[in-house]
């Protein structure tokens, strides 16, 4: 059952193929029989409330485009908010989110068609999140699990998905408001945003916690960077993290003009050398709109000043393409209209734009 941030929200849109020439200049191409062997998942987020999450695919060679794909393939819809998909094995796996209790599941299709093949059932999953590959053939799913009668979260779960059968194997325990997970060698570290201040690992063969280190609260996993470190987002500062010795290295603030910005959606360069992310914050003097701007830093700085945008624009995700390096910019004008996908180089000059659906929100890149 949903209970979200402000960037889950939808519409469903009738599966198309277009050309991509600009953002309103679309033309008609028929759809090739093996579809989805390489480009991009767009991962929409869908409308809070509206069960209309969806994925589009994006073919940047042709430049093709083909809209709710899911729906397409299977003659029906998510029917929920879609937070993530993930590749594991010829499987994709995408979690679905409903408003309505006992509804959400795991939808599992094969990668190059997109057909269903299986799912995962609330009786296994409830609030599903992010996806990670833990082994051959096998996922872990995040799950916050349903809220106490204050809203206050329970402990979260992954569920380890078999993918041989389609099936949950195992249970495992974590923090609360578990989150993003982020493979590392022969574990998965898992961040929450449950108010806790510990990244948990999991160690991948034997499906158990390994340890769990405090880093601040709501730890928010960015990536590992080309030194080798981990960097996470936790307690407002970003923080480094010595992934071999298990402790903190170093906390930055992040040094703003406009006090009570908050950074978020975060995506690491292709060499792993820069973070963009963006810093945003709800203006009292504008009817607590949404506004910010996106910025970038590199891995080595000692301070990060959001002084000087990278890109003066708010987006509601960032991913980067990691045989390219091109920026994917989720950009959502409203939360019942499509939104937006704008692409930058890596120097921040922009390139062009697409149409996507409701609320982009995430990148699988294939």
């Amino acid at each position: 059952m949903y209970f979200k941030s402000p960037f889950f929200k939808f519409l469903t849109l009738g599966a198309l193929v277009l050309v991509l020439n600009s953002c309103s200049d679309d033309t008609t191409e028929p759809v090739p029989s093996q579809p989805f062997d390489k480009g991009l998942f767009i991962i929409n987020a869908g409308n809070f409330g509206d069960n209309n999450g969806s994925i589009t695919f994006f073919e940047p060679t042709l430049k093709m485009i083909s809209y709710d794909i899911f729906q397409t393939q299977n003659t029906r819809s998510l029917a929920g908010g879609a937070r993530d998909y993930v590749e594991v094995d010829g499987k994709g796996l995408i979690p679905v989110d409903n408003m309505t209790p006992g509804k959400d599941l795991v939808e599992i299709v094969t990668a190059g068609t997109f057909k269903s093949v299986g799912t995962i059932p609330s009786t296994e999953v409830e609030n599903p999140r992010y996806v990670a590959k833990a082994g051959a053939n096998k996922a872990y799913v995040s799950c916050w699990d349903t809220f106490n009668e204050d809203y206050s979260y329970k402990p979260g779960y992954l569920v380890v998905v078999d993918l041989v059968t389609n099936k949950v194997t195992k249970k495992i325990v974590v923090e609360k408001g578990a989150e993003k997970l982020l493979v590392s060698g022969s574990e998965v570290i898992v961040g929450s945003v449950g108010g806790d201040k510990t990244i948990t690992f999991i160690n991948t063969q034997t499906d158990a916690p390994a340890r769990s280190v405090e880093v601040g609260i709501n730890p928010d996993l960015i990536g590992i960077d080309a030194n080798g470190k981990l960097w996470l987002y936790a307690g407002g500062e970003l923080v480094k993290f010595n992934l071999s010795s298990k402790t903190v290295e170093s906390r930055i603030k992040i040094v703003s003009p406009v006090a009570g910005k908050s950074a978020g959606n975060f995506a690491m360069s292709k060499d792993k050398q820069t973070v963009f992310y963006v810093n945003s914050f709800y203006d009292p003097a504008d009817g607590y709109k949404l506004k910010g701007e996106t910025y970038s830093f590199g891995v080595n700085d000692a301070t990060v000043l959001a002084i000087k945008p990278f890109i003066n624009r708010l987006f509601t995700g960032l991913g980067v393409d990691p045989s390219t390096g091109i920026l994917y910019a989720g950009f959502t004008p409203s939360y019942k209209q499509a939104g937006y996908v704008i692409r930058y180089q890596p120097n921040g000059t922009l390139i062009d734009s697409l149409k996507a659906e409701i609320a982009p929100s995430g990148f699988f890149f294939k």
